[in-house]
């Protein structure tokens, strides 16, 4: 019976232990400013650049993104169309075209062609952050990857992206991005 309850312990203060590494909440951000509003900052044109790590930290890929993006209102709900230009440094290209809802104020929903499901976003303060399933093609191959990815507003033209990888609860890497609002 001792060792049971030792037992007992041992795992409640491991829960609790794992439960304090959580990562963040965007309610963290709630005060921070500039306040970040989707439908503006990703208005118009504008260029990111970004790379893509893998767990020991070195680059494996670093590409450019070109998006146009614009929103209307459907059904009393902002609606915005992000379209997305990508070009690696081996030469690929690739496109995505998402379509993002805002569901209610700060919460966003959306949807892109090789988004497994939906994307959900939480914004608060100059934060967002959206997770989601990507269906990956590497090497002939489609895997689908779960994405945690935070978006910082750093003035009214920057915002930095870092996006965590990973596949059954395994980190993959991280994509870094920086984005430029003409």
């Amino acid at each position: 019976m001792k060792n049971l309850a030792k037992r007992f312990l041992a795992i409640t203060l491991s829960t609790l232990f794992l439960l304090g590494c959580a990562g963040p909440q965007v309610s963290q951000y709630a005060n921070e400013k500039p306040t970040l509003d989707l439908s503006e900052y990703f208005n118009g044109t504008i260029d990111a650049y970004g790379i893509f790590t893998n767990r020991s930290g070195e680059v494996v890929k670093r590409f450019t993104v070109l998006m146009q993006a614009s929103w209307k209102v459907a059904d009393g709900k902002k609606v915005g169309t992000l379209d997305e230009s990508f070009e690696y440094s081996d030469g690929t290209k690739q496109k995505r075209i998402w379509v993002i809802t805002e569901v209610s104020p700060g919460k966003y929903v959306g949807r892109a062609d090789d988004v497994v499901g939906d994307a959900n976003g939480v914004a608060a303060g100059n934060a967002l952050n959206w997770a989601y399933t990507l269906a990956l093609p590497v090497d002939g191959t489609i895997y689908h990857v779960q994405f945690d990815d935070w978006m910082y507003l750093m003035n009214s033209k920057v915002m930095i992206n870092k996006a965590k990888m990973s596949k059954f609860g395994i980190e993959l890497g991280e994509v870094t991005l920086s984005f430029y609002k003409r």
